[in-house]
């Protein structure tokens, strides 16, 4: 057909108008072929028109897998155009169906107890301290006497006594005598919510509301609605008798609450377990976790992955972000993929070319790094809030890829308006002057500012260390950085290599704060492979957890990642990519090299006292870690070197040879 029709199989872009269907007997024959025998399409038609004058009525269901009768959706890539085909592809694989004959129809919402113990189990709260309990009451509301049997006792009073949770109990008017003797366990931050259901709450001890949360008007209805949500997260399928007895409410302000969330399709309800089958009084379960624990059913946990070690987690992340010798990147494509791994995280500024890429990148070359920010692949900034505005090789720089600038300028905890007030008169006029012009190089700020090249070299480096401005290429910020009497050298032979210099735009950070939670949620992932809660304490600016939760359990709901244990020791939910999972179960199986691994300390892999037992090494960009098989057993700060773990004297002539080494910096000097 396309020699006889040439235009049939020409580019759309090179066919004036529409594309016309030839008029041949066999085209006409393949199409009536289609839309009569393969399809239907008089039939379509009048179920449609049925539809329309009211005759069909149309009704919604929520259920564990899709009917049947839904199956020709998922496989009718010919000539239904759902997505772009790998987008396509990826949902129908996201979709779990049963297989024939596994399970009667009767049968569709009996799940595995074991599954629904395990996810119960995955979900529920266990702190390892005080600040992991408060977390864990935020999440869920409000913990009953009961929840928090098995908790340290002395959590509770260290909360009670820094005033961020108290003991609640509503008052007698509040309550029936079945719940008179309960009381809750609920964060400062929550009581509003608490008050507007029970009114006047009797608290032990009496502690005050945070001011950023004392001005919000809760009604009964919307603050049942919330501590619902809350629940719901951690009890997995429960009845509405049991939630209205958790929280001293009446079962109907329950079912309100919880048909509200049905609407926002947060909940499901239906008869889950094998007691709830048959019963009068309907189940209600968590979307996300409903979802998990049907997977569980299906696969009688053939997708768990046996949690792995601390030690083990640590040896899979040196070769997920490429540190191992055998994973190392090299070239510009090597750089763009490490820049993305490490997307939006601070180090400090002399730290990035003089330890943490060149461990990552083979034959790492400043150049790529220049060509890769020239190009607008990739972005700079001070991002946290400065202590000094005063720019020095320890001053906190993120590299990030530009696509996500929206993201890191809204998630930035700089109040930009706090530190221009604290910048000299010289560097306010050079920042007025590129609001005025836009973005100008390094001479034509020269020309407009009445001082020399000194002082505006000074004003430019406490406009970076304050996050007011930056520059196009990275060299920008090694000529503010270089030290001593290398200053004035690199200045006249490089200043303009650093592009334009700009001032840090604002960004609508309301508007555009849960885009920015869902693209630092799949940040992590992408940086770590496995996320759980206490990753966070590596990340300089750490989002809430129970914020990221409900990104990575929509996410796991629509089979982009999974949901389980995955490292042991490691409180709460865990998520990891899929690739993630392989090179896990890959780094279990590969026998321990007993090879020294040096990093920075200010290196993202410094997980010491996070991941690892131990100490909490701090993160300094001339200080130097060592790793054995992922275990830390030594550090050397500035010229003192320091076990973090048993050796003997052979191990321990090893470690210092190891920590002595130097790496090539950024300017190209070399050091013993």
């Amino acid at each position: 057909l396309a020699g006889a029709f040439p235009d049939a199989a020409a580019c759309l872009e090179n066919v004036p108008g529409d594309r016309q269907i030839p008029d041949h007997p066999l085209v006409r024959q393949t199409v009536e072929d289609c839309l009569q025998e393969a399809m239907d399409l008089k039939g379509l038609q009048t179920v449609l028109g049925r539809i329309h004058r009211g005759e069909i009525r149309l009704v919604s269901r929520d259920t564990p897998e899709p009917s049947v009768f839904a199956y020709d959706i998922l496989n009718a890539k010919p000539y239904a155009f759902l997505d772009d085909a790998p987008l396509e592809e990826r949902r129908a694989r996201a979709v779990q169906t049963r297989g024939a004959g596994s399970l009667a129809g009767t049968d569709m919402a009996a799940l595995d107890q074991a599954a629904i113990d395990r996810v119960r189990e995955e979900a529920r709260p266990n702190p390892r301290d005080a600040d992991e309990l408060h977390d864990a009451l935020m999440t869920a509301g409000a913990l009953t006497a009961e929840e928090l049997e098995t908790f340290n006792p002395a959590w509770l009073d260290a909360l009670a006594a820094a005033g961020r949770a108290t003991r609640v109990r509503p008052t007698a008017t509040q309550r029936d005598a079945e719940s008179s003797d309960r009381w809750l366990l609920v964060a400062a931050e929550r009581l509003p919510e608490l008050g507007a259901v029970h009114g006047e709450l009797a608290t032990d001890p009496s502690i005050q509301v945070p001011p950023s949360r004392a001005g919000r008007h809760w009604t009964r209805e919307e603050a049942v609605t919330e501590l619902l949500r809350g629940r719901l997260t951690i009890t997995g399928p429960v009845t509405a008798e049991t939630l209205a007895n958790s929280l001293a409410v009446s079962a109907a302000d329950v079912r309100a609450g919880l048909t509200a969330l049905e609407s926002e399709g947060v909940v499901l309800r239906g008869s889950f377990t094998a007691a709830g089958i048959g019963r009068t009084a309907l189940e209600w379960c968590d979307r996300a976790l409903l979802a998990r624990i049907h997977r569980y059913t299906l696969n009688r946990l053939r997708a768990e992955i046996e949690p792995v070690t601390p030690a083990d987690f640590m040896r899979f992340l040196f070769t997920w972000q490429h540190v191992h010798p055998d994973v190392r990147l090299t070239g510009l494509d090597g750089l763009r993929e490490v820049v993305a791994l490490l997307d939006g995280f601070e180090l400090p500024a002399g730290a990035w070319e003089r330890a943490v890429l060149p461990a990552r990148v083979q034959g790492y070359d400043p150049s790529s790094l220049d060509m890769l920010c020239l190009t607008g692949e990739v972005g700079w900034a001070r991002l946290s809030e400065p202590r000094v505005l005063r720019l020095v090789s320890a001053t906190p720089i993120a590299l990030f890829l530009r696509e996500h600038a929206e993201t890191w300028q809204t998630l930035r905890s700089t109040n930009l308006e706090g530190a221009e007030a604290l910048v000299s008169e010289d560097a306010r006029l050079v920042l007025e002057g590129l609001r005025r012009r836009g973005p100008s190089f390094f001479d034509q700020l020269s020309d407009s500012v009445p001082f020399d090249v000194d002082r505006l070299r000074e004003a430019l480096a406490m406009l970076v260390a304050g996050g007011l401005v930056v520059s196009d290429g990275f060299s920008g910020l090694r000529l503010l950085v270089a030290s001593g009497g290398s200053r004035r050298a690199v200045l006249e032979r490089r200043r303009n290599f650093a592009g334009r210099w700009s001032a840090t735009e604002t960004v609508d950070q309301e508007n555009l704060s849960e885009t920015a939670t869902e693209q630092y949620a799949r940040t992590l992932l992408r940086r770590y492979g496995v996320v759980f809660r206490r990753l966070l304490a590596r990340e300089p600016r750490a989002v809430p957890w129970r914020d990221l939760v409900r990104v990575y359990r929509r996410m796991e709901a629509r089979g982009e990642i999974r949901g389980g244990r995955f490292v042991s020791g490691m409180s709460g939910e865990q998520y990891a990519l899929a690739d993630a999972v392989t090179v896990l179960r890959e780094i279990r199986r590969t026998p321990l090299d007993s090879e020294l691994r040096v990093i920075s300390t200010a290196d993202p892999l410094n997980l010491t006292g996070i991941v690892t037992a131990g100490e909490r090494v701090r993160a300094a960009g001339g200080n130097r870690l060592a790793y054995r098989d992922g275990i830390p057993l030594g550090v050397m700060e500035r010229d003192t070197q320091r076990a973090l773990a048993p050796l003997d004297v052979a191990d321990t002539a090893h470690l210092t040879r190891a920590l002595s080494r130097r790496r090539v910096t950024a300017l190209g000097t070399r050091t013993r």
